[in-house]
């Protein structure tokens, strides 16, 4: 028991840490419908101002709590609400959970970007002589884990009678039932939303400033560790009740304290599995609690008021257009194809191979977002799954690598259906944040097993041969991933032009809807999951034979996140806003490599081609469909009302010269065709 006692000690410090990082989420959440897993970001955005501030320009450490908790971090939360989610208090919660993915990256990038990447080791603490320890009897707690548990209880009380006694709290939990019917009893709903975001983003200031000497370094890594903390324990609230999330975050910090204590050292247990502690509470949380699933879900009554979602550009081109895209898309490939093969240099072949086995990856989002309007945060780790069967089949058992993609498809899509089918009743937030459990066990149990990922050490993928015929070359293999690619768009264009895709659209429309018309949901569900991991498992595999050899680090977690920015930022309904992701991913990265070789450059830019996604996926709030998906639109309703124009003016020359007795040479060239109507663009394009 005393050693019990032992380890339990530092568990709740630690807990009530993540506990104030729950409340501002519970907050934030109550208040503005927003899950805003950016959360950690902004943390980490005034931990190091804290830092800059105190260790590198000397100022006192008040002035410096002062700046980066009182000023820095609530101007952030107002900015972000001024700047985007004011916009979208009454949208999707898939609309939020987007933009909030598109800051936890870009947050980061950017901060790299202002203040280089040097490595910030020993942050200081907010507390004076925080190591100074009090004794009782064989135990002892330091100054500054008591002061983090005062500082804990006294915001989480003060929070408690702002919601239940003032005017501003009632205000703040209606704002988030409906924006649209405070407005209508004369309450500003941008004040109301102004002030939550600016409370929010205090709290997660000053968990930031107490958390970071608990590390050896300022990373924003320790701070997304720290979300999933805070989501576990404000999960064990139920996303309501500041109380509970206050116990949820202590036991949690004293589970994993524990944990720590009794797993063998150096263990994959011990490195593994304790951090993933925290998402395994919250998995069987969402799953053994169905309250849970619904507080998840916030709708605004007035919802059905809004507008339908704009059609495809392809289900409203102009015919005339039609003709053009039919002839110049298969002269656009050939050319295309025929370079690679020819004189562009191996260098730029191989990254435009990258870019196609990326495509296959992103047409799993495609599948499952843009198709099933689900969103997972686990596709990198089916990809990881797909990439390590080819490779361990490959060493192992000698077998070709197209064959151990296959076969790797097979498994990651049966690993999507082992995730789909405990997690069919859950859906937008509960569902990404189950996917995003599922992708760190991946990350930190399963592909260290030397079966599975081996460690760091990785496993090698060689080039796959048919008989005689090597793809060894560059650019054999380029053709090969090309075939891939073309094999599996087709697929994904079959399906969403098939009986699934109809069945699909029905779902997205409602559930209830397409359950009563005799669709069974759930196997739709689980059907749509096992395609979308397979195509991302088969993704993996050419993109591990590309590279020749891959390791867990190629499939981390965070991928997952970035992938999902990435499609959404080119086009997530379509197979060509995939493939436009995969390519400009690769090539924009190697296009910044290109920065002149100076080692602050370097810091600086290193991954700032995701900040630039990261940024586009900002334009989901106006454009749901995509960037690119928008400019197609636009520029082709754009060239047809041209061409009408064009054709309008030489019908009138046409009849002014019929009445002069001339003919006009080029009358009719260009007549004016009527535009089909808009529809849901489920069956048109590719």
């Amino acid at each position: 028991m005393s050693t019990f006692i032992t380890y339990l000690i530092p568990g709740v410090p630690v807990g009530c840490v993540y506990a104030l990082m729950a409340v501002g989420l519970v907050l934030c959440y109550k208040t503005s419908g927003v899950f805003n897993l950016a959360f950690g970001a902004q943390a980490y955005v005034s931990a190091l101002v804290f830092y800059l501030t105190v260790e590198s320009l000397g100022w006192p450490i008040w002035a410096g709590a002062l700046v980066a908790i009182v000023l820095v971090s609530p101007a952030i939360g107002v900015g972000l609400d001024r700047l985007l989610f004011r916009h979208i208090r009454a949208a999707p919660s898939l609309v939020k959970l987007v933009v909030a993915l598109a800051l936890l990256i870009g947050i980061p990038t950017t901060m790299k970007l202002l203040f280089g990447s040097a490595t910030r080791l020993n942050p200081p603490s907010i507390i004076a002589n925080a190591n100074v320890v009090y004794h009782f009897g064989s135990y002892y707690v330091s100054r500054g884990d008591v002061v983090t548990v005062l500082v804990t209880l006294v915001v989480v009380a003060a929070l408690g009678i702002l919601f239940r006694y003032s005017e501003i709290g009632l205000h703040m939990r209606a704002a988030v039932e409906s924006p649209r019917m405070l407005q209508l009893s004369g309450i500003s709903a941008e004040r109301v939303g102004a002030f939550s975001w600016g409370l929010s983003s205090f709290l997660a200031g000053l968990a930031g400033v107490l958390l970071a000497p608990l590390f050896s370094r300022v990373s924003s890594l320790d701070f997304t560790t720290l979300l999933v903390s805070a989501i576990a324990a404000a999960a064990l609230g139920s996303l309501t009740s500041l109380p509970l999330t206050l116990v949820g975050g202590i036991v949690l910090g004293i589970g994993q304290a524990v944990l720590t204590g009794y797993l063998p050292l150096n263990s994959v247990l011990a490195t593994g599995l304790r951090p993933a502690f925290p998402f395994v509470v919250l998995v069987v949380l969402l799953l053994v609690m169905p309250g849970l699933r619904g507080a998840m879900e916030v709708t605004d009554p007035l919802s059905g008021c809004d507008p339908p979602p704009p059609p495809l550009a392809a289900s409203v081109r102009d015919p005339r257009l039609d003709r053009v895209a039919r002839i110049g898309f298969p002269i656009f490939l050939a050319v295309f194809v025929i370079s690679a093969l020819t004189w562009v240099p191996s260098f730029w072949v191989f990254i435009l191979t990258q870019g196609l086995a990326f495509s296959i990856m992103f047409l799993s989002i495609t599948v499952l977002t843009g198709m099933g309007g689900q969103i997972s945060l686990c596709q990198a780790a089916f990809a990881g799954f797909g990439a390590f069967t080819a490779g361990q089949l490959a060493m192992h058992l000698g077998l070709s690598v197209i064959v151990g993609a296959l076969v790797g498809g097979v498994i990651a899509a049966a690993v999507g259906v082992l995730v789909a089918i405990p997690a069919l009743r859950l859906g937008g937030i509960a569902l990404a944040l189950a996917t995003l459990a599922f992708s760190l066990l991946a990350d930190n149990v399963l592909f260290p097993l030397g079966w599975l990922g081996n460690g760091a050490t990785g496993v090698t993928v060689p080039r796959p041969a048919i008989g005689p015929i090597s793809f060894a070359g560059t650019r054999a293999f380029f053709l090969l991933a090309l075939v891939a690619l073309a094999i599996c768009s087709t697929i994904v264009i079959m399906v969403r032009r098939g009986m699934t895709g109809r069945y699909l659209a029905a779902i997205r429309g409602s559930e209830l809807a397409a359950s009563t018309v005799g669709i069974n949901v759930a196997k739709q569900k689980v059907i749509v999951f096992a395609l979308s991991a397979g195509l991302a498992g088969v993704g993996g595999a050419v993109y591990a034979s590309t590279q020749g050899s891959v390791s867990p680090t190629d499939f981390n977690y965070f991928f997952s996140l970035v992938f999902v920015v990435l499609v959404v930022t080119t086009g997530v309904k379509t197979v060509e806003g995939a493939i436009n992701a995969g390519m400009a991913y690769v090539i924009l990265a190697q296009l910044l490599s290109y920065i002149p070789d100076h080692p602050a450059w370097l810091q600086r830019f290193s991954g700032i081609e995701i900040l630039l996604f990261a940024l586009g996926a900002l334009g989901y709030v106006i454009h749901p469909e995509g960037v690119v998906e928008f400019q197609k639109r636009f520029w082709t309703e754009r060239i047809a009302r041209m061409l009408d124009r064009f054709g309008s003016e030489e019908g009138e020359a046409e009849g002014k010269d019929a009445s002069d007795g001339l003919g006009s040479p080029v009358a009719g060239m260009f007549p004016a065709v009527p535009r089909a109507p808009g529809g849901s663009g489920d069956a048109g394009g590719w």
